[in-house]
């Protein structure tokens, strides 16, 4: 028995083949089979559809075939494929082929694609080519393919050129369009749906796109609310909201059914559906798949309306409502959109990328690209596609503009500018609060009035609807009535100060509903904005409202954005209000203060009012609305700052013209004034509410202008060109916004009639201050680069006046993202020759097509420019500052905590110079800290320290290295400066223990005494050193890796100890380098091997307290290229029980990893593992979790591993925060049931590519086979172009093949650890002992060539480190009397790995290299032979490593007191002292000492360092000039040949060379171990101040190097240290 089913047909090719309704799944099967009879029905699926409907399929076919005769009784086939575009392929297409040959399926069959576009496409393209074409049926379930791909016949498969590029026409026998599969559609795929539905109705009918712009809540609703028992199947059951979603629907595709019945091979009006495509596609090109489809074409349509409004065909209206409609249906419209923004990919959005991709266009003739352009909403210019140029394209696309000077071709100009943005917030706040309905005339069509009417629909206060095109906005009015958001929902008002002010009071008016639990933090109403909002003052306001008795709070700094307000309603009666900040907050109280239950009396406090006509302009628009507000007097008649505003509801007016915005008038009668043309305004004139409708009379005037002003037209004509005069004073505080105009056309004010000086002196104008950005210092920048001179004023700003020929031309002005400033120097940009204008788009705000009307209304030209980068100076505060990656480093901290000698190092470490602001101030000051305290107190101090600090950033930007005084952050003036420059540049918290500070500033004398007990100071300031830095250094002493709680001072340095006791020098420095070149990005301390082709590892550990493993760390971490920390796993010893999971206090993970870095300058890998995906951590605990990853952040860890399933918007928070560092953004299924080949595994693997820098998804192996699927997954993924290194490995012992397989950052193992970090972990060795076996790691012979060499220690070097690290690898002596055939022969053999090089063939060996090292060139001998592969080539590489181990011996033993050293002295003057010259280059030796006893062989050397300032001494002691002494000491002569005794025949060694300070003396003789030389330091006064190294040392460390050259590990030190004494000693 057929299903009652009701369903509304289309009509397309002349047949009603689109069937549409709800629950039809019967009724398809019924149809098919009854008039589609066939041997085999296939149903073609992927893996998300068949979860939720393929069962009812096969139920339906099953139940429909039974009832049919056995006799020929067709078959019903299934298959499943996996999701997504990467389906959608030649593979794909054949494996479909495949299965329906494989199953015997012929010419009759018929294929049904269920499924999105992507099925759609792809099974349509396999029916037009199977047998030659067989019927098929389109059952689409997204709302994307019902109203688009599914309709038209058009089927196709991607290749990686491009989409679509393969394919045919082949119409479907029926397309089925079930609106009940929406049901389970994701919110974001219908939004993506709709998209497309919004095109077809801006391209055709205006009634469909008015009801899209009122209904997007109904629609939002059809979709969420799912039909019980089949409801909506027949039109007795269906609900409004059912019947609304399905008119549209049907709606959208009879527009296009109708186009494709016309034009079915899109030659010409179908085209039309292709709008928004042209660029959209393009898009999608670049940033698939992160970005759907739908979300593409809708910024494209924009930006190809945009280009419509640029050709002078389609109006600001028509943008303006597109861009508002497809907001509504959460759809991105800009570029600059943060869901685009924070993807890699966008980074790629380059025009020419852009106009690259548009160029294989199917659309295009030639060269010529083809974009629908829209007339008017509902109609297009052509009823094709038009031809445009790539100019206009590249216009709109740009990011910025450039404007052509020249005399305005529409000369004299008449135009209107858009309406007041000022004028438009008020009207519709009025208006919604008002009762009845309101049509408002020339609204503003901009961001700001689309944040006040998106957050006036959110408080359910009005609705709004179009008329008359868009023209006319109808508002009907809610009488007061207001809601509470739903929870959840935040009210976001970008960066729109006037509708943050007025708001804040508007949602005081919110009362709770009855019955509502106030208690609920969802019934409050949260307002919030982008960075630069939440730094803009609301406090006056919110102070004001408080008194009053509302509650609100503020959820991040005090006084600024997001605010939580509670729903009491507002109080009123006597209010007072500190009204010196901004107009703003005066209006809008009076605004709300009708709807108070008191009469409201508001008192205006704290001295002059600002902007006095804004306030007038609230009140004379409250009267219009039927609320007369009485301004009290004096008994004189004064006029007081007091008002008086009754009790009442506003009446709305039937209609309402909204003025032109006369700030922005301002802009073309500047244009008029500078270029001495005409321009009219009109709907500004004398009788306007804004206060800058008087910038022509009282500014332009006044600088030589000729002003007509009626009372509803201003006209402006200007004096010559170049002789506009300097005013002198002029008092802007009416018209505050228009300042900046004024600016511009102040800073060519030179002619004739102006002041002495061609000043402008402008005043009143403190407010601009606070507003997009600080205008006055914007001003003062950006005029700058014209060369024109200002001064900045406590209340304005003086401007001196050039020549127009005397500015700087080529100037690229910074906008701030602040309209005003972009077009008042748009108007200097048409007198001076190649200004750029940044951020273009900024001037959507209030004037959106600004650019399109400087060119098509007034005719000045304008061009597109694509800027490389851009980064904003410090005028703007808006939080989004790019770091320079040389910007100086700032060091704070408490006195004591050793910032001087970190930031010694540091500076030392980075070749920058250090500034310590102590030593700063004593020489500006002429006197030392504690003296000035004593005279002048510490207030004075402060005040002056923070001058200081100004200074010091103003003045060392960038490459220093600045030490603070521990008190700076006690102002709170001083902690906004380090704030405020922690946005661009690294402020670095040094950490050291309060007990360890006390101690120390007890013996310190520099500095007064605090008066109070340190601990209480510490205590106090530790808060703010938080909130003022962006990273700390860990500066303790020991006592956390100590078996007995004592620092453990073994290898501790005179002078060092007072900061890191405990800790050799040497790894002082490594972590000082390691750690201060990790967070500038000089050098991040990042994997080398994390690359492809080549195998990274990191270690596991699993301990729950670090320490005990450190005196191993070297032994555990051999071969690998990063340690992981488990932080979960982590147990604090007052915590060590039986817990199931844990959050590991964040103090005790930083001394974890404190002590961690007191053993090893390996990256962290810094893990935090939930009980879900295999580790302990409370899986819940999201805020514990990313507060440890903060600590990471700060503590300049390398890698954060962050589970995918923690909430995107805090991942892309950390993201954006993370430095140099990079996110593994992970997964981990331990069921056993996730499969490599699902479309799970795709899913999860987009999603980890797009949040995190490397991706890792983890499984369990039940088979061999489970390893090879995923070895298969990882290869296809590897092979995209721009693919991210993938961790991907099989838990379980049956997974142990895919961890050798794996070659990104394996996690493994040590057998001397406590415990595998998960099931089937291995060791380092194992998986070398195994890729050797299966051929992924050959053998290789390494070979020293030499004579003699017979007693070389280098074979047992390298052998003990390839032994150590499990590689099949060996190390032998290749003696020869010279470099002959052997040797050649040997470095041509398959399997040469390497070699060393030693005399006598350092030089003869060069021939036989295809390319040097840098180093081997400078030095001019070669010690390492590395074999390369480069391009498929294989090469020979020399280099040498001798300098290496003469520069690590310095570096390792050098006293803590030498940061570097000043001086140096090399004896000898043979091969080796050529690297020894190499080595103190690099180290930054400035004097180098050089003696032999053949001054001719010291004089080739100096000769050939030219640059290294060497210098000759003749005897040995004294020095030239009376130099200093020297801290290094390199003897590269024969021990044999020296001698401390005078009499002696060898070079004699007077004690005198060894200095009282200490240092390094190295012996580069290899016998006897402690030579003449090393005696001789050992036994001199001096001598234990004196690090000696010997010369095995030496060969030590440069062999570490070319271990590492030739493995890519790092050589295992201790064991092959070991191993060479032993030999040495034998």
């Amino acid at each position: 028995m057929t299903v009652p089913t009701d369903v509304d047909k289309v009509s397309i090719l002349g047949k009603e083949s689109i069937h549409c309704g709800f629950h039809l799944i019967p009724y398809i099967v019924d149809t098919v089979v009854k008039t589609l009879p066939s041997s085999t029905y296939v149903l073609i699926t992927d893996t998300n559809v068949a979860g939720f409907h393929l069962p009812a399929f096969e139920s339906e076919f099953d139940q429909a075939i039974s009832k049919l005769p056995a006799q020929g009784r067709p078959r019903f086939l299934s298959l499943v494929i996996p999701p997504g575009e990467t389906s959608k392929s030649r593979e794909g297409k054949a494996n479909i082929e495949d299965f329906l040959l494989l199953h015997r399926c012929t010419r009759d069959t018929v294929i049904l694609a269920l499924g999105g576009g992507v099925i759609g496409d792809l099974v349509g393209f396999v029916a037009a080519t199977f047998m030659r074409g067989v019927r098929f049926v389109q059952i689409p379930t997204t709302l994307l393919a019902m109203v688009d791909s599914s309709v038209g016949g058009k089927t196709a498969i991607d290749t990686p050129l491009g989409k679509n590029l393969i394919g045919a026409f082949w119409q479907p026998e029926y397309i089925f369009i079930d609106a009940a599969f929406l049901e389970t559609l994701p919110a974001r795929e219908f939004s993506n749906g709709m998209a497309e539905v919004v095109k077809t109705a801006a391209i055709w009918n205006e009634d469909e796109f008015i009801a899209l712009e009122s209904r997007s809540a109904a629609l939002f609703s059809a979709i969420q609310t799912p039909s019980a028992n089949f409801a909506g199947r027949t039109k007795s059951t269906r609900s409004a909201a059912q019947e609304l979603l399905l008119s549209v629907i049907v709606g959208s595709i009879s527009v296009k059914a109708h186009i494709v019945t016309v034009d079915e091979r899109e030659t010409g009006l179908r085209n039309l559906v292709n709008f928004g495509h042209t660029i959209g596609h393009a898009i999608e090109a670049v940033l698939t798949p992160s970005m759907l489809h739908g979300e593409c074409v809708s910024i494209g349509m924009i930006l190809e309306a945009e280009v419509a409004r640029s050709m002078g065909i389609l109006g600001q209206v028509g943008v303006g409502r597109l861009n508002r409609c497809l907001k509504a249906y959460n759809l991105p419209v800009s570029l600059n959109d943060p869901r685009i923004t924070s993807l890699p990919a966008s980074k790629l959005l380059t025009v020419d990328r852009l106009l690259d991709i548009m160029r294989v266009d199917k659309k295009n003739s030639g060269a010529q690209k083809k974009i629908v352009i829209l007339s008017r909403i509902g109609k297009t210019y052509e009823e094709k596609a038009t031809n445009v140029s790539d100019e206009i394209i590249a216009k709109t696309l740009a990011d910025a503009v450039r404007v052509v000077p020249g005399t305005p071709s529409k000369n004299p100009v008449r135009m209107a500018t858009p309406g007041s943005k000022s004028i438009s917030n008020r009207v519709l706040l009025l208006a919604a609060l008002g009762t009845g309905t309101c049509r408002l005339k020339n609204l503003l069509h901009s961001d700001d009035t689309q944040v006040m009417m998106s957050a006036l629909m959110d408080l359910k206060g009005a609705s709004f609807a179009w008329e008359d095109g868009g023209e006319t906005l109808v508002v009907k009015g809610g009488g007061g009535s207001l809601s509470v958001p739903p929870p959840g929902k935040e009210i976001y008002l970008g960066n729109a100060g006037t509708a943050a002010r007025f708001l804040t009071t508007v949602c005081t008016l919110v009362q709770q509903a009855s019955g509502d639990a106030t208690t609920e933090s969802a019934k409050t109403t949260v307002i919030t904005g982008n960075a630069r909002m939440k730094q803009r003052p609301i406090g006056p306001l919110v102070t004001a409202l408080r008194a009053n008795g509302s509650s609100i709070d503020y959820l991040e700094n005090e006084g600024c954005l997001p605010l939580s307000i509670a729903p009491n309603g507002f109080k009123g009666g006597r209010v007072q209000l500190a009204a010196s900040v901004s107009s703003q907050y005066v209006s809008s109280i009076l605004l709300c203060a009708p709807y108070a239950r008191e009469e409201v009396t508001l008192e205006l406090t704290g001295g002059q009012v600002i902007s006095q006509p804004y306030i007038d302009m609230t009140i004379a628009m409250m009267k219009s609305f039927g609320i007369e507000v009485v301004r009290e007097k004096d008994a004189d008649g004064k006029l007081l700052d007091v008002y008086r505003i009754p009790k009442g509801t506003y009446k709305n007016p039937e209609a309402y013209s909204i003025e032109s915005d006369a700030s922005s008038a301002t802009y073309p009668l500047a244009v008029a004034a500078i270029t001495g043309t005409t321009c009219t305004i009109e709907n500004i004139g004398s009788e306007s509410l804004q206060g800058d409708a008087r910038f022509a009379k009282e500014v332009l005037e006044r600088m030589g202008c000729k002003v007509v002003q009626t009372a509803t037209e201003t006209t402006v004509t200007g004096p010559p060109k170049g002789q506009l005069k300097a005013p002198g004073y002029i008092d802007m505080e009416p018209m505050t916004d228009a300042f900046l105009t004024a600016s511009v056309l102040a800073a060519v004010a030179a002619g004739p009639g102006s002041v002495e000086g061609n000043v402008t002196r402008i005043e009143g104008i403190a407010n601009q201050r606070v507003k997009e950005c600080n205008r006055i210092k914007a001003m003062i920048d950006q005029l700058a680069k014209f060369g024109v001179e200002t001064k900045e004023l406590d209340d304005g700003l003086e401007i001196y006046g050039k020549h127009i020929s005397e500015l700087k031309q080529g100037a690229s002005v910074h906008c701030y993202d602040d309209h005003r400033v972009a077009m008042a120097f748009s108007v200097l940009a048409t007198v001076v020759g190649g200004t750029v204008l940044e951020e273009k788009r900024c001037v959507e705000k209030t004037w959106p097509n600004w650019w399109d009307d400087l060119e098509n209304k007034i005719g000045i030209k304008v061009e597109g420019v694509e800027l490389a980068s851009t980064v904003e100076s410090s005028a703007s505060p808006s939080g989004t500052l790019e770091k320079d990656p040389k910007a100086s480093v700032v060091i704070l901290g408490m006195r004591g905590s050793g910032k001087t000698f970190i930031g010694e190092l540091a500076a030392s470490t980075l070749g920058w110079p250090f500034v310590d602001a102590d030593v700063y101030f004593t020489e500006k000051h002429q006197t030392g800290v504690r003296e000035y305290v004593h005279q002048n107190g510490w207030p004075s101090f402060r005040t002056a320290e923070t001058e200081i600090l100004k200074e010091l950033l103003s003045t060392y930007p960038s490459g220093h290295v600045i030490s603070l005084g521990g008190g700076i952050v006690e102002t709170p003036e001083a902690r906004d400066v380090l704030k405020q420059y922690a946005k661009k540049g690294p402020v670095v918290h040094i950490v050291r223990e309060v007990d360890e500070v006390v101690k120390y500033l007890g013996e310190e004398t520099s500095r007064p005494a605090y008066g109070e007990p340190v601990t209480d100071v510490f205590r106090r300031r530790e808060p703010w050193f938080l909130e003022c830095s962006n990273y700390e250094f860990v500066n303790y002493t020991g006592v956390l890796t100590s078996p007995n709680g004592h620092a453990d001072t073994a290898g501790g340095v005179a002078n060092g100890e007072d900061y890191l006791a405990g800790k050799p020098l040497s790894s002082v420095r490594d972590e000082v380098a390691r750690f201060f070149g990790h967070i500038t990005g000089q050098k991040p301390n990042l994997a080398s091997n994390l690359a492809k082709d080549t195998r990274s590892y990191f270690l596991s550990l699993t301990y729950p307290d670090v320490t005990p493993s450190l005196p191993h760390i070297e032994e555990l971490t051999t071969g690998v290229d990063a340690v992981e920390l488990r932080v979960d796993l982590l147990r604090s010893p007052k915590d060590i029980g039986g817990f199931t999971t844990y959050v590991p206090p964040a103090a005790y993970v930083a001394e974890q990893l404190a002590a961690l870095r007191r053993k090893t300058t390996l990256p962290i890998v810094f893990t935090v593992r939930t009980a879900s995906q295999g580790g302990s951590f409370p899986d819940g605990d999201e805020k514990a979790a990313f507060e440890l990853f903060n600590l990471a952040v700060r503590t300049g860890i390398e890698y954060i591993d962050v589970e995918i399933s923690w909430s995107e918007k805090r991942i892309k928070d950390l993201s954006a925060r993370k430095g140099h560092s990079q996110i593994i953004a992970s997964w981990h299924d331990w069921s056993g049931k996730m499969k490599w080949n699902s479309a799970e595994v795709k899913e999860k693997y987009d999603t980890a590519a797009r949040l995190g820098d490397i991706v890792k998804i983890v499984g369990k192996a039940n088979s061999l086979e489970d390893n090879f699927t995923l070895y298969e997954f990882v290869s296809k993924m590897r092979a995209a172009a721009d693919s991210k290194p993938f961790i991907a490995i099989n838990m379980g012992v049956e997974g142990q093949m895919s961890r050798i397989l794996n070659s990104s950052f394996s996690p493994v193992t040590h057998p001397l650890l406590p415990s595998r970090a998960a099931p089937g972990q291995l060791s380092f060795v194992q998986i070398q002992t195994a890729l050797h076996l299966i051929g992924q790691l050959p053998a290789r012979r390494f070979f020293i060539f030499g004579n003699p060499i017979a007693h070389s220690m280098s074979p047992t070097l390298h052998n003990s480190g390839f032994e150590a690290l499990g590689l099949p690898y060996k190390y032998e002596i290749f003696e020869t009397s010279e470099v002959g055939e052997e040797i050649r022969a040997a470095i041509a053999s398959p399997d040469f790995g390497g070699a060393s090089v030693t005399i006598p063939f350092k030089l003869d060996i060069i021939p036989l290299l295809d390319a040097l090292s840098p180093e081997a060139e400078a030095i001019g001998a070669v010690n390492t032979i590395i074999p390369q592969t480069k391009n498929g080539s294989h090469m020979l590489y020399g280099d040498n490593t001798d300098w290496i181990g003469i520069r690590e011996s310095i570096l390792s033993r050098l006293p803590s007191s030498i940061k570097k050293p000043e001086a140096a002295l090399i004896i000898g003057a043979g091969g080796t002292s050529r690297a020894a010259i190499y080595a103190l280059q690099n180290l930054g030796v400035a004097r180098i000492y050089l003696f032999n006893r053949t001054r001719s062989s010291a004089q080739a050397l100096v000769d050939a360092f030219p640059n290294a300032h060497i210098e000759l001494v003749d005897e040995l002691g004294k020095w030239p000039d009376d130099g200093p002494a020297p801290s290094v000491i390199i003897s590269t002569v024969p021990a044999s040949a020296t001698s401390v005794e005078s009499s002696s025949e060898g070079l004699y060694l007077p004690s005198a060379i060894f200095a009282p300070e200490g240092g390094v003396v190295i012996d580069m003789a290899y016998k006897p171990a402690m030579t003449p030389l090393l005696t001789l330091a050992a036994s001199t006064p001096s001598g234990k101040k004196w690090n000696a190294v010997k010369g095995v040392e030496v060969l030590l460390e440069q062999g570490y190097r070319q271990f590492e050259l030739w493995t890519g590990r790092r050589c295992p030190r201790k064991v092959v240290a070991q191993k060479v004494w032993e030999k040495y000693n034998a």
